[in-house]
């Protein structure tokens, strides 16, 4: 196959950015072409080159959808980083119990689901503990990704998927054997959640405001400005006092001043001033 151009892995770069924010950086030429590679022989184009060529033009909708799509999956696991969520278990739902309504939580860029599941799984474990703590619970995971949405939906998931982060305890209480290596999520657990299509890109305004947003690991493949915006809509999805949970290693640095660090043993949760 071809090798992917400086000249065209430049324009691709642009593209990209423009339609889902992502930054390439330099030198990811291997990344596009891994992940892109097996869209050449679905789509018939022939060439790598001819592939991105036709993804970026307006003509081809279907083609970039799939290519975006390609581009920003990422794979997650369960209960990842672990301290989020002890920190929803010891802090943030308790916090929560005491204002006696409903709790709202958005896992934005969900990728396969892992995220708003184990999310679902907590505040199952903490409401067998407290029974009538939380009167209603609404957990919302958003991916611009229309394959990874779907695969959330079905929230079934093998072997290999639950061995990543999931204790066989979780597995056993929050699972179904479906048979043939895999299992589906319980019912009690899929109950509180829902996907819906997102570009953080977008407005967020159709979402309505949230007691806690998890957006992890995600604005590290963004620009500056592009960070400072998704930031700064995230504010105005906050209900007073709400709070923001990122990835261990991002920050909010010279980004935006609509939120105060709040140091936890261990690790950084963010509050809406």
């Amino acid at each position: 196959m071809k090798e992917l151009s400086d000249e065209l892995y430049s324009q691709f770069s642009s593209f990209l950015e423009q339609q889902c924010g992502i930054v390439l950086g330099t030198n990811k030429q291997y990344l596009v072409k891994s992940r892109l590679s097996p869209l050449v022989q679905k789509y018939q184009t022939g060439t790598l080159h001819e592939l991105i060529k036709q993804a970026m033009s307006l003509r081809q909708r279907d083609l970039r959808a799939s290519v975006v799509d390609a581009m920003t999956t990422n794979e997650t696991l369960w209960f990842r980083d672990s301290y989020p969520f002890q920190l929803l278990t010891d802090r943030l739902l308790p916090e929560l119990s005491k204002q006696r309504r409903g709790v709202k939580i958005w896992s934005a860029a969900c990728s396969s689901g892992q995220e708003p599941y184990s999310i679902s799984m907590i505040i199952q474990e903490f409401q067998k503990k407290r029974p009538g703590a939380l009167s209603s619970v609404q957990i919302i995971g958003t991916d611009i990704s229309p394959s990874m949405l779907e695969h959330c939906k079905r929230g079934e998931y093998d072997a290999l998927a639950l061995a990543r982060g999931l204790s066989p305890e979780r597995k056993r209480q929050f699972f179904e054997d479906i048979g043939n290596g895999r299992f589906k999520v319980s019912a009690q657990v899929q109950k509180s959640v829902s996907f819906r299509p997102l570009n953080l890109l977008d407005s967020y305004a159709l979402l309505g405001k949230f007691d806690i947003i998890f957006c992890r690991n995600v604005l590290i493949y963004f620009s500056a400005d592009v960070k400072s915006k998704i930031l700064n809509q995230f504010a105005g999805s906050l209900n007073p006092g709400g709070y923001l949970i990122l990835g261990a290693s991002e920050s909010l640095t010279g980004l935006t001043d609509r939120f105060e660090m709040i140091r936890c043993n261990p690790g950084i949760i963010y509050r809406l001033k």
